[in-house]
């Protein structure tokens, strides 16, 4: 290929190109012509120079097949790494955009390349990624299955992937046992299977793939005990109320004490004593708090706050900064027991007080009695029953992660209910059970949640004893579908980024080829 010249513009650079003599074989029969029919000019989109778009107007000759036994009699020389037949971008390009278009699909992808300088449509983002071949599937030896919603409650579809190395293989459509029995007999060799706990895939699994081991996974297994473990407390809930709270006694009345000597100890007791001591003793001598606060080189705040402390104590701890004898303290018990006897007019109380001696304000004694009637609700009012969903969550998750309150709301009703005493032990063997992979150990547990004829744990114990062997698997092996949940999440990425306006194949498209890339 010769370079002819190049042509510049504000927003295109133009390469003009013509390709060199020589001999180029035939597509269809590969006999070697270099005898020119005619030429004509071909224009290809290129990477993009800076903010300007590329374009190569290439001049390629069309050549005259010599073999008389070949149909074809004319035929278009192709540049090796720079022209396909009826290509009009090059390879560099097409795989830029092919690359856009799976991570970003069909809008988003149109204005990524339209911002680098390749303007294409939509629906030739879409095109390129369905005409992308799909990754060589080989078959593994532990497959993970799971279904994923393409529109939630309506339309599900089925993922399968590697579980040891992560890698998706297929989307199929619905979650029924006859597509994933279709692919298992399609691809001999799976030995383990870890799926949830659905029926229908544990029938597709023994269907297409009988001789392979089918783990039951233990996030799902523990999921379906919670479930049961809400059944059960739901059937108890009567053991869940509080007791009606008894009528508070009268609170008394008693002068604020002063603090222990423990507490009057130490550099910063013995500063106030001292600090004190010398601001009253200038007050005493006639000096105002601006004299004293010069004269000691403090604000006049800090002497503020030292002259109007009664006593140095006050000063010590900032628990008994706020201990202060009060006007109203001689009062209370007379508001006391006219408050009990059903008189709770502040302004009356007021009046009533102030004839007794009282020099207060007002809101002074409206405060208080706002405070103390704010106190005498919150005493008659009971704490709330914990829910249903509550308890189920404290009996459900492991002890150590349970707060002082959570163990203080349980002890109660564990001590009150036997039956949800029982449920607790049994919840917390099978938590070990499960985390400690002890598998053996499960029909010993049901006969033991048999036994006790438990609502909602009896039925669970039922169903894993009707799928014994994938759940004891489950229990024993390290195998589990948590790969496939991970690829489930990666199915709803892609779904929200397409505004879920894409069906099955768009999405299986993406989700295969975004792994592999």
């Amino acid at each position: 290929m010769e370079l002819e010249r190049l042509v510049e513009s504000t927003a295109l650079v133009q390469i003009l190109a013509r390709t060199r003599a020589g001999a180029m074989p035939c597509p269809d029969c590969g006999f070697l012509s270099e005898k020119v029919h005619s030429r004509y000019q071909r224009h290809l989109a290129d990477m993009a120079m800076g903010d300007r778009r590329m374009e190569i107007v290439l001049s390629v000759r069309r050549l005259i097949c010599g073999n008389t036994a070949c149909q074809r009699r004319t035929f278009a020389e192709q540049v090796a790494g720079l022209t396909i037949r009826y290509g009009r971008r090059t390879p560099l390009l097409r795989s830029m955009l092919e690359k856009i278009a799976v991570a970003l699909a069909g809008r988003a992808g149109a204005r990524l390349a339209c911002g680098l300088r390749a303007i294409v449509s939509r629906s030739t983002m879409l095109r390129l990624v369905m005409a992308l071949p799909d990754p060589v599937v080989t078959t593994p030896r532990v497959l993970g299955v799971d279904d994923f919603a393409l529109r939630r409650g309506h339309i599900y579809g089925t993922v399968l992937i590697d579980c040891e190395t992560g890698a998706p293989l297929d989307l199929l459509p619905g979650r029924d046992a006859q597509p994933l029995a279709d692919w298992l007999a399609e691809h001999p060799g799976v030995e383990i299977i870890c799926r949830d706990r659905s029926g229908s895939y544990a029938d597709g699994a023994r269907t297409g793939a009988p001789d392979a081991a089918q783990v039951a996974d233990r996030f799902h297994l523990w999921q379906n005990l919670g479930k049961a473990v809400e059944r059960c407390v739901a059937r108890h809930r009567d053991c869940l109320r509080t007791p009606e709270p008894e009528p508070p006694e009268q609170i008394p009345i008693s002068p604020p004490s002063d603090p222990p000597e423990a507490e009057l100890t130490g550099r910063f007791a013995e500063r106030a004593r001292r600090h004190h001591a010398l601001v009253h003793d200038l007050i005493e001598q006639g000096h105002g708090m601006r004299g004293i606060a010069r004269r000691l080189g403090w604000s006049r705040h800090t002497v503020q706050r030292y002259a109007r402390a009664v006593t140095w104590q006050e000063l010590v701890d900032g628990k008994w900064k706020g201990v202060r004898p009060s006007k109203l303290d001689p009062f209370k018990p007379h508001l006391h027991q006219r408050w009990d006897a059903g008189c709770t007019n502040a302004k009356q109380l007021h009046r009533e007080i102030t004839a007794l001696g009282f020099h207060g304000s007002y809101s002074t004694v409206r405060d208080y009695l706002d405070e103390h009637h704010a106190r005498v609700e919150s005493a008659l009012i009971a704490a709330p029953s914990p829910t249903v969903r509550q308890v189920t969550g404290w009996l459900t998750r492991h002890p150590e992660s349970l707060t002082e309150d959570d163990k203080t709301g349980l002890k109660p009703i564990l001590e009150h209910c036997p039956e949800l005493r029982a449920a607790a032990g049994h919840i917390r063997l099978f938590g070990e059970m499960l985390t400690e992979l002890r598998g053996h150990n499960l029909q010993t547990w049901i006969a033991a949640v048999r036994a006790d004829d438990l609502p909602g744990l009896t039925s669970f114990a039922g169903g894993l004893e009707a799928d014994l062997d994938a759940v004891t698997n489950g229990l024993t092996t390290r195998w589990n579908s948590g790969p496939v949940e991970g690829r489930v999440n990666h199915i709803k990425m892609i779904k929200r980024q397409m505004f879920g306006r894409a069906g099955l194949p768009l999405l299986r498209k993406r989700v295969l080829l975004t792994a592999a890339r």
